[in-house]
């Protein structure tokens, strides 16, 4: 855990973005999101093997309207929106998607593409749209094993 004050992180629309995070950070996001009146949502995806039972359990945190299409694009639409979840911010807490991931990463993949979109849509409104996705330690600490190093090419770009 990096300690950090995640009010004024959380305030920050350029930086939000899907993101895995530490599991141990999970209640001080949420405590610092409520603060903020943040519109908070979490999503269990704990049994989860099928897009569309991930697709159904984001809509019933959300509180998806009945329009809701059940699929990707739909997704996307909804998350764009969000009318009936006025909130200065949102917080989208992802739990327990290893197992989903790991039997669907291509749909895992798709899904995180589509936050990253919605963070970027509100990020032009000035509103800021967080998704996080807890993981245990063990497994944060592999997923930055994972994540190569930066090139000496990338080192040394200074810009144009």
């Amino acid at each position: 855990m990096i300690p950090t004050d995640f009010r004024t992180l959380l305030l920050e629309p350029d930086q939000a973005r899907a993101f895995f995070i530490d599991a141990r950070d999970r209640g001080a996001m949420a405590d610092a999101a409520a603060s903020l009146d943040f519109a908070i949502a979490r999503v269990d995806l704990a049994g989860c093997t099928e897009k569309a039972d991930a697709l159904e359990r984001i809509a019933k945190g959300l509180s998806f309207p009945g329009w809701f299409g059940g699929n990707w694009d739909a997704l996307a639409d909804c998350l764009g929106d969000l009318s009936w979840l006025l909130a200065p911010g949102y917080l989208l807490l992802i739990e327990n998607s290893s197992a989903w991931h790991e039997a669907q990463p291509d749909e895992f993949d798709t899904l995180l593409a589509i936050l990253n979109e919605a963070a970027l849509e509100w990020r032009e409104r000035n509103v800021a749209f967080w998704a996080l996705l807890p993981l245990p330690a063990e497994a944060m600490a592999a997923l930055e094993d994972a994540i190569p190093p930066p090139s000496s090419a990338q080192d040394s770009y200074n810009g144009p």
